[in-house]
């Protein structure tokens, strides 16, 4: 749903890299599960990486029964919000409903969801044999030639669901063209947000979602393990980041991790400069990877060599805020009083105040599934109460500038006991994976 802050961080530093973040699982014999031969790529990597194994067995993909239980409360909630269909284009929340994995172009694919009965798609003409692979629910398909326009389509579906006026929700990331030409031909439909019906399915896992993301946070806990410990003196960030992604593979998964070192630890999303690991560096790496589509994301924060007494002093005090996060979660409690758990701890030491720096200049939390960030976050102003089934991420950074910045972050679910992690936190600034 939300674009991801690893998405900016490797395109600013020019290490954006496709297979990084399309993070499908890989099967064993593609990852060098038996030991790599003499002189091959594989061979060449550090050891911790080579001693990996696939962690890929026992995934359960999501299956269709659950999926035609989503689709079901989806119309449900359309009832509720008085919305006569959604409409979605490729991206997660189709995967979500349907299954259907499709790359946008500027053709429209699309597929229109009423409130009562099966999806019906829209699909240009020389794409429909693909499509129809890939399709499982619905067997209305509504094709278009290259010289036809597919808002038609969109606007004859409605119609033929007697949906010549009221609201049609609109998925958050459809893009503009394809909503404003759908609008232009359906003037008499108040076309609205579908957030009420998409976040209100997606925000709540079921124990089905739990376990892949829980798969997800295992193989990358591992994969950090492993390329934490390649760390070398005059290594770049682009040498830790093709180690990290080197050790995903061999777990079975793509994924990726990015560094920053030193001073540039203090932008909280990273920097452009290049930079080489020395003794005493701050070292922060953010990354994660995806189990049939669920995503992980994890932080961690350590030094190179031995850190100084503030950086002691300042990774206490943000395991202290991570901890105070934690414990503040409850079912009922609003998302607002997560942040300010957290930003309590800090700003009693003397940080901040609010978003201000040396402090946490950013968020809490993000929403965490199909997307790296999705609905809905711990901040301040946001009143939405914690249900069971929901997901965040735990990352009251601290940010000293000039100097580092510090961030720690793990995932959890929310249970009927409070915060269940799906990590095990860090012991210390100098074991960042335990």
């Amino acid at each position: 749903m939300r674009s991801n802050r690893r998405d900016f961080l490797f395109m600013s530093a020019g290490l954006a890299s496709a297979s990084a973040l399309s993070c499908g699982t890989r099967k064993p014999e593609e990852t060098g599960g038996t030991a790599a031969p003499s002189g091959s790529p594989a061979a060449s990597l550090p050891e911790p990486v080579r001693a990996l194994r696939p962690m890929t067995g026992g995934i359960v993909p999501i299956d269709d029964n659950e999926r035609r239980a989503r689709i079901e409360k989806a119309q449900r909630l359309m009832k509720e919000n008085r919305i006569g269909a959604i409409f979605m284009e490729g991206g997660s929340s189709m995967f979500y409903f349907t299954g259907v994995r499709w790359s946008n172009s500027e053709r429209m694919f699309a597929a229109v969801l009423p409130a009562k009965g099966e999806p019906v798609w829209v699909c240009p003409k020389f794409e429909e044999d693909r499509a129809r692979e890939l399709i499982r629910f619905g067997t209305d398909i509504r094709t278009w030639e290259e010289d036809e326009s597919p808002y038609r389509v969109v606007a004859g579906i409605l119609k033929d669901q007697g949906i010549s006026t009221g609201r049609v929700g609109m998925e958050e990331r459809v893009r503009f063209f394809l909503f404003d030409g759908t609008r232009k031909e359906a003037p008499g439909i108040e076309f609205v947000s579908a957030d009420p019906v998409t976040a209100g399915c997606r925000t709540i896992k079921s124990q089905a979602e739990i376990a892949l993301m829980q798969k997800a946070f295992d193989i990358t806990m591992a994969a950090y393990k492993a390329a934490f410990a390649t760390l070398t003196a005059g290594m770049t960030q682009l040498d830790f980041r093709r180690n990290a992604e080197s050790a995903f593979k061999a777990l079975g998964i793509e994924g990726s991790a990015g560094a920053q070192f030193g001073i540039y630890t203090s932008f909280p999303h990273g920097s452009i400069q290049p930079q080489k690991l020395k003794e005493g560096d701050v070292v922060l790496v953010d990354g994660g990877c995806a189990v049939e589509g669920y995503r992980s994301d994890v932080t961690r924060t350590t030094v190179f060599g031995k850190p100084t007494q503030k950086q002691i002093e300042i990774w206490e005090l943000e395991k202290k805020a991570q901890a105070a996060a934690l414990a503040a979660v409850k079912v009922g409690v609003p998302c607002e009083a997560v942040d300010a758990a957290a930003r309590k701890v800090i700003t009693d030491a003397g940080l901040g105040p609010g978003y201000k720096v040396p402090g946490l200049p950013h968020r809490t939390g993000h929403g965490i599934g199909l997307d790296g960030h999705e609905w809905t976050n711990l901040v301040r102003g946001n009143k939405t109460p914690l249900q069971t089934g929901m997901c965040f991420s735990d990352e009251p950074m601290i940010v000293i500038p000039g100097e580092f910045g510090c961030r720690i972050e793990d995932c959890f679910y929310v249970t009927e006991q409070g915060a269940k992690l799906f990590t095990q936190p860090s012991p210390s600034i100098d074991r960042p994976v335990a």
